[in-house]
């Protein structure tokens, strides 16, 4: 795929967990940070669940798919070594949508983001500790997420782009 942004997702093979506990997400984060780093990508978003991801990536090369087979490569192998299990960690590859107007990159990180709103696992996305949204509503930059460049995309909006991300992601959410 060419260099741009995309909602990447992934899911675990046979709907299987693929985050068993905290240190397996902690370790994903620190190899989403790795990948990020080695490729020149932007992290704009990210939210971990139990049995699958979501991640909002924007790469500047097309190099899309050589990362994704670095970060769930690497990830698939540690996990199955950790847990002494074998075969396929995730369903497949990848899928990923391009992002192709303000509008849709907004709605996706509102997606992303209320992910777990959504599962019925917190009621509120800053409720959610391993979703990029919790740190940033916290005032912290998460793992291998790039804030400045996340919110340089709230700014069109006008006003403090922090506060229309923040206003954005959690807009009927709050208010039950």
């Amino acid at each position: 795929m060419a260099g741009g942004i995309y909602h990447v997702y992934a899911r675990g093979a046979v709907k299987q967990t693929v985050f068993l506990d905290n240190r397996d997400r902690r370790t994903y984060l620190v190899r989403l940070r790795s990948v990020t780093e080695r490729l020149s990508w932007s992290c704009l978003s990210y939210c971990l669940l139990g049995n699958h991801m979501h991640m909002l990536i924007e790469t500047p090369e097309p190099n899309l798919a050589r990362g994704m087979h670095l970060l769930h490569g690497s990830y698939a192998q540690w996990f199955n070594k950790r847990h002494a299990k074998s075969g396929h960690v995730f369903e497949k590859r990848y899928d990923a949508k391009p992002i192709e107007t303000d509008a849709q990159f907004w709605v996706t990180v509102r997606y992303i983001d209320r992910n777990p709103v959504e599962a019925a696992l917190c009621s509120r996305p800053a409720d959610w500790p391993w979703g990029s949204h919790a740190s940033i509503a916290q005032g912290a930059s998460p793992p291998a997420v790039d804030v400045p460049r996340l919110l340089s995309y709230f700014a069109p909006m006008g006003g403090d782009p922090l506060r229309q991300y923040l206003d954005f992601v959690t807009a009927d959410v709050e208010r039950g």
